[in-house]
C-alpha cells in the first residue's frame, strides 16, 4: 500500500478487520517492520486521539516519530500556486513538502476543510500535494472530505459488537454551536456502504451530504423513524454541503439531540461518536455514560486502525 486516504485504499474489508484483530491481540509482533524507519506526522489542525493513537501505533511498530504542528513553531506555509508571497507566509508548500519527505519514510497529514472554497476543499489540495511531491507514502489523519482512520476504527468497533451479520447502523445529524466539516460523516458513510450494512442517514433538510458519499444509503428527515430498530447509533454534526450554504450552520435544533427517549426506539442500540463531543448538544449525559456507549472502545480502536495502516505502508516499502 502506497497511500491511505479512503476505503478503497484498504482493500477487502473482511481481511482488514481480521488483520486489525490480529494486531490487537499482539501489538508488538511487527516491530521489525518499523526498525530504523521514521514517521513524520504533520498537523495543520488540532488533534487529541489522532495524534496520540497514531504515535502509539508507530511506536508499537518500532518506528521513530516526529511531529510538526504547522501553526506552532513552523514557518507559515503558502498552499496556492501563483501567489505573490508578500504577506505573512514565508515558505511555500512546494518547497516544504520535499524537504519534509527527505527526513522520513512515511508521512501522515491532518488538514481540515477551510469552508472558504468548496472546490478547493473537495479537491483535497493540501493532501494531494503531499502525495504528489513528498516522494513518500502518505496517509490521511483527517482531510477536508474524509477521516479514514476514524472510519476504520468505527468499522472494527461495530464488527466487535454486532449481534447480527448485517446490523442496522444509523448516522444521525445532531446540533452543534459551530460549523463542522463533513469529513467524518462522509467517511463513515463511505465505509458503512462498503461494509454493506443496513445503513441509514438522518438529518434535517438542508444538510444533505455529497451524493458520492451517501451512495445507496437510505436518507431520512425524521430522526425518530430512522432510529427505529437500529443496532448502532452514530451521532455527528456537520455543516451544510450544498451551495449556496456550503459551510454554514442552518440549524441548532435541540430536538435532534440524542437522548434516552430516542435510544429507546432502537433495538437496544450501541451509541457511537468520534469524539470530542458536546454533551447535551450532540448527546445527553445519560446516553453517553450508559453501558451501551462505545465511545471509549471506539477511541481505543484508533490505535489499531492506525497500526494496520502503518503496517501495510511499511510492508509496501520492502
Amino acid at each position: 500500500m502506497r497511500k491511505f486516504t479512503c476505503v478503497a485504499d484498504i482493500g477487502d474489508l473482511a481481511a482488514a478487520v481480521a488483520e486489525a484483530l490480529e494486531v490487537k491481540r499482539d501489538r508488538f509482533a511487527y516491530q521489525h517492520l518499523g526498525r530504523n524507519k521514521t514517521l513524520l506526522m504533520i498537523f495543520f489542525n488540532s488533534s487529541l486521539r489522532t495524534r496520540l493513537s497514531t504515535q502509539k501505533a508507530a511506536m508499537n511498530l518500532g518506528m521513530n516519530v516526529m511531529v510538526l504542528d504547522v501553526n506552532q513553531g513552523a514557518w507559515k506555509l503558502e498552499t496556492e500556486r501563483g501567489v505573490v508571497m508578500d504577506g505573512d507566509k514565508a515558505e511555500h508548500l512546494l518547497e516544504a513538502i520535499p524537504v519534509m519527505g527527505s527526513y522520513c519514510d512515511l508521512i501522515g497529514v491532518r488538514s481540515f476543510a477551510r469552508f472558504q472554497d468548496k472546490t478547493e476543499d473537495y479537491e483535497e489540495r493540501v493532501l494531494e500535494q503531499f502525495i504528489r511531491y513528498s516522494g513518500r507514502p502518505v496517509f490521511s489523519m483527517e482531510a477536508a472530505t474524509r477521516h479514514p482512520l476514524q472510519s476504520f476504527a468505527d468499522l472494527i468497533t461495530i464488527e466487535e459488537h454486532k449481534r447480527t451479520a448485517r446490523p442496522k447502523v444509523v448516522m444521525t445529524w445532531a446540533p452543534h454551536p459551530n460549523a463542522l466539516p463533513q469529513a467524518v460523516p462522509n467517511s463513515f458513510a463511505e465505509w458503512m456502504n462498503a461494509a454493506d450494512y443496513d445503513f441509514v442517514i438522518a438529518h434535517p433538510e438542508g444538510y444533505e451530504l455529497d451524493p458520492r458519499f451517501v451512495g445507496g444509503a437510505r436518507v431520512e428527515h425524521d430522526q425518530r423513524r430512522a432510529l427505529e430498530g437500529a443496532d448502532f447509533v452514530y451521532a455527528k454534526n456537520w455543516a451544510a454541503y450544498a451551495d449556496p450554504n456550503y459551510g454554514r450552520v442552518l440549524s441548532r435544533d435541540r430536538e435532534w439531540t440524542v437522548d434516552a427517549e430516542k435510544m429507546a426506539l432502537t433495538n437496544d442500540a450501541f451509541f457511537m461518536h468520534c469524539l470530542p463531543v458536546r454533551r447535551n448538544m450532540i448527546v445527553t449525559d445519560e446516553v453517553i455514560e450508559s453501558p451501551r456507549s462505545l465511545v471509549i472502545p471506539e477511541a481505543a480502536n484508533r490505535e489499531i486502525s492506525a497500526q494496520v495502516v502503518l503496517k501495510r505502508l511499511l510492508e509496501g516499502l520492502e
